[in-house]
């Protein structure tokens, strides 16, 4: 049977063969449990030199869902909600894991992926009283779930919004690594580290066996959260599997070098679509792409290869959601390409 390219995400391989080098190297070493071992403390250490903030406290947690789901419970009363876009991990594909935990997901209409203070003062205006919930959080994703980034710009105008209104600012970065190397953003780790309360850096889209790593900018909306991971069943016996990821990631340049190498990947491919014709959704500017194809084409293309149709449309159109990732080949692209045509 011969199996199909895949476009669908930015997980499918394995891990990069640093990563499981590492592992092997460090297999039969002693170390200390529950993200006390070398691996993890070293990784801890390279992470906080690249955000330019020794005070920040940093946990590893397994995936983004339970990093999402970790943050908010334990910054949360029980009585507060997170406002989010209606496009939002969060929000769509986390089957009710937030609203699980008893807090409210405030949803606003999404501008290509993105929120805005505008969007952010609307629910505010509307929760006035305890009758309601009281909305004490701001979630994005950078990249969003669209594949658009936030500009510094727009990062400061929201970071600025959420102190002036006593609001946690809370980044999802499951994809940060193709949003902070893709050639239209102007945002770095040590941004993020400035502008926002707390954040986490994905490795499971970037190279990684699983892993995220969430950061604690201010060290004291930290305090407890240990003990929540323990209770939650996230703090992991052999935390040195967690703790490799981001020492082999952040040792070197290693992090950046595949999220580039995703977007290079998808830049290639949005551009090959373009001088075709054919439009898009929302402009590619990482490494998910959502052009529009027809469907006798789309449906021909998904005979040799995996993607999302993402939403139908008229005159026989749909939009596609096309994912390269760092293990990407370029033959792969250009096959793509080849069939395109």
């Amino acid at each position: 049977m011969i199996s199909k390219i895949s476009f669908k995400n930015d997980y499918s391989e394995g891990a990069h063969p640093k990563i499981l080098e590492l592992l092997i190297q460090s297999n039969l070493q002693q170390e200390a449990g529950y993200g006390e071992d070398n691996l993890s403390t070293n990784a801890k250490k390279f992470i906080k030199c690249h955000i330019e903030n020794t005070e920040a406290e940093v946990h590893f947690v397994a995936g983004g869902t339970q990093a999402n789901l970790l943050v908010i419970g334990h910054l949360l009363k029980p009585y507060e909600s997170v406002i989010a876009a209606d496009t939002g991990h969060i929000e769509v594909h986390e089957t009710g894991a937030i609203e699980n935990t008893g807090h409210k997901i405030n949803v606003i209409r999404n501008d290509e992926g993105k929120i805005t203070v505008k969007g952010i003062e609307s629910i505010l205006k509307i929760h006035t009283d305890n009758h309601m919930v009281k909305p004490a959080m701001v979630y994005l994703s950078q990249s969003t779930e669209l594949g658009s980034i936030y500009s510094k710009t727009e990062l400061t105008e929201i970071s600025n919004f959420c102190r002036t209104k006593n609001l946690k600012l809370f980044i999802d970065g499951a994809r940060l690594a193709m949003a902070l190397t893709s050639t239209h953003n102007d945002v770095s780790l040590s941004d993020l580290a400035r502008l926002t309360d707390v954040f986490y850096i994905g490795a499971t889209k970037n190279g990684g066996l699983l892993g995220e790593a969430i950061v604690f900018n201010n060290p004291k909306l930290a305090d407890g959260f240990s003990y929540y991971l323990k209770q939650k069943g996230a703090l992991m016996a052999k935390g040195r599997l967690l703790g490799a990821q981001f020492y082999a990631l952040f040792e070197d340049q290693l992090f950046f070098e595949l999220g580039k190498h995703a977007n290079i990947m998808a830049t290639k491919l949005a551009y090959a679509l373009k001088e075709r014709g054919y439009k898009f959704a929302i402009n590619p500017v990482s490494n998910q792409i959502f052009p529009i194809l027809p469907i006798e084409k789309t449906e021909e293309l998904l005979k040799k290869y995996e993607f999302y149709i993402w939403e139908q449309l008229e005159y026989n159109q749909a939009i596609v959601r096309l994912v390269t990732s760092w293990a990407t080949k370029e033959s792969e692209i250009d096959q793509f390409i080849s069939d395109l045509d």
